[in-house]
């Protein structure tokens, strides 16, 4: 069947069971807009700027465990989607970017709207291409498919010349070739693992976002049972075991709890999943446990000894792995240290003491928020102290509930990833928690809701504060609040209805509930100005460079 480039893209985007893209038109993709005009199969999601496409993507391929797919023109059009791109590569989301570029006789000129997009990507793509000849133009979108979902997983850019979507070749449909699995681990390393867990007299399992990555969370579960084991999860985890258990103790790191942290200084062997060991968490790394023997289950083997230094290593499939562990251990019975464990949890909850003048804190809301959803709602963020919050007090009992940037922590991520979370979970409820100072970062996605009528719910914890920099300020700076304090003049129920979203207000205690559930009602986008005090601080806090075992319990 003889196709025009244009055509093959999106032929090629069908066999990969493509069916959404978040895009934003431009001269250089003009070829693929006009076969988008004429292609049935796939829908188009209209923006409101390149990067809230790249965050839609983003939040799609978080919440379906698809590959998320991005289209933008040249120059600007492409630098656009880098922060999003960064984000998804630091968090390993499977994405392609498809991106438009000048004719092949003019690369290298500093044509109009020319970039070299490879280049500047080149650090935070697993791989990325230029197509030069449309003869390769389908395999490279095939293989492009095949890196983002191989091993660990992270986007992938393909730059099209826009003279190769116009040329026409030869298209023939080909059946995706199925994901190759990592091979297990080295037997002898397996066993070595499996005599050390069975060991352990007080084991302390922490699992992060390779647990989800992997499809591993009923499997997670089987082992925590197994093993007789407190679990924490990392931010990138939340969900990946469900938060009712007596057995989860909350975070580990920077904001993680006191429960958690004892657990890492008295535990006497830490097995981690499908984690990285972020600084955010390890904190200190020379007292990061100092006490314990370490096991390290990761695809990557980047990640053995590169912030932590471990015992054992099995790297491959966190899922098979498990798996076999599952099917090899004994069951292991830790009532003592379980018992301790408890009465930590007991001793230490998460609380919120200081609570605005009208009576709001996020404690609360987010709480209230978990109950009428049933802890089921997919909860994506900004980043700051909402964040935070939003891991501490909703409630996350399934996989893929909760949408954040981790490891580039990227303000105005949120509304264009809950975007994509709700289109791509078009039965769940979708809310984005945000702080004031995110949401100015991305309300322009308020249109993009608004013109799709997405249900979205944008919960704007409203301080007035950059509130994050502030709390540091506040510990590490005396008190000089330098550019912290935003003074915006917004009014944000008016910029909400201006943009066509019906707006609502949490302006006192007793609004809470009845706002929320109002919310939710309506199923159409809504905006809610929830109003806090500025002076709320997320606890526990580790000071940087601090030990994890001895985080701030009280401001």
């Amino acid at each position: 069947m003889l196709l025009t480039g244009s055509e093959i893209i999106l032929e090629c985007l069908k066999e990969q069971k493509v069916d959404t893209i978040f895009g934003y038109p431009g001269g250089a993709v003009l070829n693929i807009y006009d076969a988008l005009y004429k292609c049935e199969g796939i829908r188009h999601v209209l923006t409101s700027h390149e990067q809230g496409a790249a965050h839609a993507a983003d939040g799609y391929a978080r919440s379906t465990g698809k590959v998320g797919v991005c289209l933008a023109t040249s120059g600007p059009g492409a630098t656009n989607l880098v922060t999003g791109i960064a984000t998804a590569f630091m968090d390993s989301v499977p994405m392609v970017a498809i991106t438009g570029n000048v004719t092949s006789p003019l690369l290298g000129l500093d044509s109009f709207q020319e970039v070299d997009i490879t280049s500047v990507t080149m650090p935070v793509t697993k791989h990325n291409f230029q197509v030069r000849r449309i003869e390769e133009l389908a395999d490279i979108i095939r293989e492009a498919f095949r890196i983002a979902m191989t091993g660990r997983k992270g986007p992938v850019l393909i730059d099209v010349p826009k003279d190769i979507t116009a040329q026409k070749y030869e298209y023939t449909y080909k059946e995706p070739a199925p994901i190759e699995e990592p091979p297990m681990p080295d037997h002898g390393w397996f066993l070595k693992a499996v005599e050390m867990i069975e060991s352990a007299k007080r084991p302390f399992i922490y699992a992060g976002g390779g647990v989800l990555s992997a499809d591993a969370s009923e499997e997670l579960a089987a082992f925590v049972e197994k093993v007789d084991a407190p679990v924490s999860c990392s931010l990138m985890c939340q969900g990946g075991y469900d938060q009712t258990s007596s057995r989860y103790v909350g975070m580990l790191g920077m904001h993680g709890t006191k429960t958690a942290s004892n657990c890492i200084k008295d535990c006497d062997l830490l097995i981690a999943v499908g984690t990285r060991f972020s600084d955010r968490v390890t904190c200190d790394t020379g007292t990061f446990g100092r006490g314990c023997r370490i096991l390290q289950i990761d695809i990557d083997p980047a990640e053995f000894n590169k912030n932590v230094d471990v015992n054992i290593r099995l790297k491959g499939n966190a899922k098979a792995i498990l798996t076999a562990l599952n099917e090899t251990i004994s069951q292991a019975h830790h009532a003592e240290w379980m018992g301790q464990v408890g009465a930590w949890q007991t001793e230490y909850p998460l609380q919120q003491t200081t609570a605005s003048e009208n009576g709001v804190t996020p404690k609360e809301v987010l709480e209230v928020l978990s109950e009428v959803t049933h802890n089921d709602a997919i909860i994506t963020t900004e980043v700051g102290q909402h964040q935070m919050w939003a891991a501490q007090f909703y409630t996350f009992r399934h996989p893929r509930q909760m949408i954040t940037s981790g490891g580039l922590g990227t303000m105005g991520f949120g509304l264009g990833a809950a975007i994509g979370a709700q289109l791509g979970n078009p039965d769940k409820i979708v809310v984005n928690a945000a702080g004031d100072g995110s949401f100015h970062m991305n309300c322009n996605e308020l249109a993009t809701v608004a013109k799709y009528g997405i249900p979205v719910i944008e919960l704007v914890f409203n301080n007035g504060v950059l509130g994050m920099v502030r709390q540091w300020q506040n510990l590490f700076y005396g008190k000089r609040y330098s550019q912290t304090t935003l003074d915006k003049k917004t009014n944000y129920e008016l910029l909400a209805e201006g943009f066509g979203v019906k707006a609502m207000t949490i302006a006192k205690r007793e609004d809470i509930r009845p706002v929320l559930q109002a919310a939710i009602d309506c199923k159409e986008p809504v905006l809610i100005n929830c109003i806090i005090d500025k002076d709320i601080n997320v606890l526990p806090m580790v000071p940087g460079g601090k030990s994890v075992e001895e985080p701030i319990l009280e401001m």
